[in-house]
C-alpha cells in the first residue's frame, strides 16, 4: 500500500501559525493603528472582520458533512459510544483539570493569576469542542473507515448544538469566570448553527440538482484554499491584538502548550485504549480516538473572541491549540498505525 500523505498546508500548519504569530505581533507593535482600526468594527462583542473570516473557515467544512449518514449510526454502535462518551463526558472535564493544575499550580510563579484564569478559559473552550474537520485528515492518514468518520462527525456536530454551551458555562462558572449566556448562545448560533444549516442546505440542494459526484468532485474543490486563507488571516489579526501581551510574557505560548499537549495524548489513550479493550476493529478505533484528541479550534477561537475579546488570554490559548495540534496529531497517527495489530481486522 502506498504511503498516504497529508496536504501541503495541513502538513506545515504549525509553521504557518508561527509565521502568523511573528507577522501579527509585528503589526501590533509597529503598526498599532491597524488593530485599533479593526477594533472599531464590532457588534454584540463580536468582531465583524473576524466573524467573516471564521465563516469562511467553517462553511466549507460543513459542506463536507453528510448528515444523511446518521441513518448508519447504529451499524457500528461501539465506536460511536466511545466517541460520544469520551468527547462529552470525559474530555471537557479532564481538559479543565489538567489545565487548572498546570496553569494555576505548577506555573503559578510564572503566570499572573488573572492571566492564568484567561488561559484556563481558552483551554476549556478547546476541550468542549471535538474536531469536525481535521479529523477527516487524521482518519485518512491512519487508514480509518471513511464512512464511520463521516457518521461520527455528523453526530458530534449535532451534539455540539445542545452540549457545548452548558458544558462551557458550567466549567467557566467553576473557575468563577462570569459567563454571559446570551453572548455564548449567540456565538454558537453564529459560528455553528448558521454555517451548519447553510452547509447542509447547500449540500442537499446541489446534490439533488447536479449529483453527489459533481458536488464532491467539482463544487467543494472550488473552496480549496479559502478555509486555509481565512484561518491565516484570522490568526494575523488575533496576534496583532496579542502583540503586547506576548512581548510582555514571551514564555506564555510554551506554558499554555504544556497542558494542551498532555491532554491530547491522555484523551487519545482513553479512547483508543477503550476501543482495544472493547475489541473494536482498528478502522473504527483509530478515528474514534482521533476525534477526541483533535479540536474544533475554529469554534473555540471564535467563541473566545466573542466572550473575552481579541486581546484576551483565552483567545491566545485557543490559538496555541492550533499551533500544537498538527505535530501532536501526526505523532498519534504514527502510534495508531504501529499498533493496529492490537485490534481485530474485520469490521463489526
Amino acid at each position: 500500500m502506498s504511503e498516504k500523505r497529508i496536504g501541503f498546508f495541513a502538513k506545515y500548519l504549525s509553521f504557518w501559525v508561527f509565521l502568523c504569530i511573528v507577522l501579527g505581533v509585528a503589526i501590533g507593535y509597529f503598526l498599532p493603528g491597524v488593530p485599533a482600526f479593526l477594533g472599531r468594527f464590532e457588534y454584540a462583542r463580536v468582531s465583524i472582520p473576524v466573524a467573516i473570516l471564521i465563516w469562511l473557515m467553517i462553511y466549507p467544512m460543513m459542506l463536507k458533512v453528510d448528515f444523511t449518514s446518521i441513518k448508519n449510526a447504529g451499524r457500528k454502535p461501539k465506536g460511536l459510544a466511545v466517541t460520544l462518551v469520551v468527547n462529552w463526558l470525559i474530555k471537557p472535564f479532564t481538559m479543565y483539570a489538567i489545565a487548572w493544575f498546570f496553569l494555576k499550580v505548577v506555573f503559578k510563579a510564572l503566570i499572573p493569576p488573572s492571566l492564568a484564569t484567561e488561559y484556563l478559559a481558552g483551554a476549556v473552550l478547546l476541550g468542549a469542542a471535538p474536531c469536525t474537520a481535521m479529523v477527516f485528515v487524521w482518519s485518512y492518514l491512519s487508514d480509518g473507515d471513511p464512512g464511520y468518520t463521516v457518521v461520527q462527525v455528523a453526530v458530534n456536530d449535532l451534539v455540539i448544538l445542545v452540549a457545548f454551551t452548558p458544558i462551557v458555562a458550567f466549567l467557566l462558572g467553576v473557575s468563577d469566570i462570569s459567563v454571559p449566556w446570551d453572548t455564548l448562545l449567540f456565538s454558537v448560533l453564529l459560528f455553528v448553527v448558521i454555517p451548519l444549516g447553510a452547509g447542509a442546505l447547500t449540500r442537499s440542494r446541489l446534490i439533488r440538482k447536479r449529483g453527489k459526484e459533481w458536488f464532491e468532485g467539482v463544487f467543494i474543490k472550488k473552496f480549496e484554499g479559502i478555509t486555509e486563507g481565512g484561518l491565516l488571516l484570522t490568526l494575523v489579526i488575533l496576534f496583532a491584538f496579542q502583540g503586547e501581551t506576548i512581548l510582555d510574557n514571551p514564555l506564555a505560548i510554551a506554558l499554555i502548550a504544556v497542558p494542551l499537549v498532555i491532554q491530547t495524548y491522555f484523551i487519545f489513550a482513553i479512547g483508543y485504549g477503550w476501543a482495544r479493550a472493547w475489541k473494536i476493529p482498528y478502522t473504527v478505533a483509530a478515528p474514534a480516538g482521533m476525534i477526541g484528541a483533535s479540536n474544533f479550534f475554529e469554534l473555540a477561537v471564535a467563541v473566545a473572541i466573542s466572550l473575552f475579546g481579541l486581546s484576551s488570554g483565552a483567545a491566545l490559548a485557543t490559538v496555541v491549540g492550533v499551533l500544537t495540534e498538527v505535530p501532536v496529531m501526526l505523532s498519534l497517527v504514527h502510534i495508531a498505525k504501529k499498533t493496529r495489530h492490537w485490534f481485530p481486522n474485520e469490521a463489526a
